[in-house]
């Protein structure tokens, strides 16, 4: 049976000057989604029963025409989230000028650990200075977490309830090509998974939900160990930057938002081909095994 989609995913950049390390972003292209296209997007989508859209990027906030985005998607009656990387001060402007019609925000950090394997300077100070500079009700701090100390997660906390911000939590996800570069196997990979949620729980109490997502990840990065591969069943589409609209940011299968409305329908109530891969599963967390700090933006930039 297919899962019903409820949310949209929307890739409005296809470029983000960050470039993450550790990046999963399915695809990566220059340009802007262009307005008409968003719009075309945005129908199909309401027609098909999606309540809401979470605008990434790439970074959103480079958009030259965030705010228009932001005022279709509300004019359509869908609720919109945006997950950002801003800390510069044009792209902190950009984000405080649409803040007040978001359901949400979310702004990504990163661990120290994480930030060296990344090679990004993405720290939790500066995404807590980036939220609190916006009028958004409810307000996101994600940090992607790697080789966590005792000292840092201490810290993270005072700053997380200082701010007053909710918090939510990754690991890092490594392919094999890069745990070989680095000379990591996968088995010191996943304990580090491991370690790190153990810390991490010392100081946020995690959830049992996290737990499972994290043997979900463990399963799919060991399938020889007796991990299966499931079909996809996520209730969240996703659209790029070119302005294709998948089931998953990985998906194979795709189909154009210009395509007939009967074309789009078929597509996005056909139960989905694709099976979870580690990629995915980390950008897109069921409701079974989601965060209880998740939002309605399955995924961090």
């Amino acid at each position: 049976m297919s899962t019903p989609v409820r949310t949209a995913l929307i890739s409005t950049a296809g470029h983000c000057k960050v470039a993450c390390g550790f990046c999963f972003r399915a695809d990566r292209a220059h340009g802007f989604l262009d307005t008409a296209t968003y719009t075309r997007t945005l129908s199909r989508l309401k027609e098909t029963g999606v309540e809401g859209v979470c605008l990434t990027g790439g970074e959103p906030t480079h958009h030259p025409e965030l705010p228009q985005l932001v005022r279709l998607a509300n004019q359509f009656g869908m609720s919109v989230s945006m997950v950002t990387s801003a800390r510069t001060a044009a792209e902190s402007l950009a984000l405080s000028q649409v803040a007040h019609l978001l359901a949400n925000v979310t702004v990504s950090a990163d661990s120290q650990g994480a930030m060296l394997i990344g090679r990004t300077t993405r720290t939790a100070a500066s995404g807590i200075s980036t939220l609190r500079a916006i009028s958004t009700e409810t307000k996101i701090l994600h940090i992607t977490c790697w080789n966590l100390t005792d000292g840092e997660c201490q810290d993270l906390a005072d700053l997380v309830a200082a701010a007053g911000v909710e918090v939510q939590f990754s690991p890092v996800v490594l392919d094999e090509r890069t745990l070989s570069r680095d000379g990591k196997s996968v088995q010191d990979y996943l304990a580090q998974q491991q370690l790190d949620a153990d810390l991490l729980d010392r100081h946020f109490n995690l959830s049992d939900r996290y737990r499972a997502y994290l043997g979900e990840l463990r399963a799919l990065q060991l399938p020889g160990a007796g991990g299966e591969r499931w079909s996809c069943r996520s209730a969240t589409a996703y659209v790029s930057a070119d302005g294709h609209i998948r089931r998953c940011p990985y998906g194979r299968a795709s189909v154009s938002a210009h395509a007939p409305r009967s074309e789009i329908r078929q597509f996005l109530t056909s139960a989905p081909q694709d099976q979870v891969t580690p990629d995915c599963a980390a950008i897109c967390r069921t409701a079974a095994t989601s965060d209880n700090r998740s939002t309605t933006c399955p995924a961090p930039v």
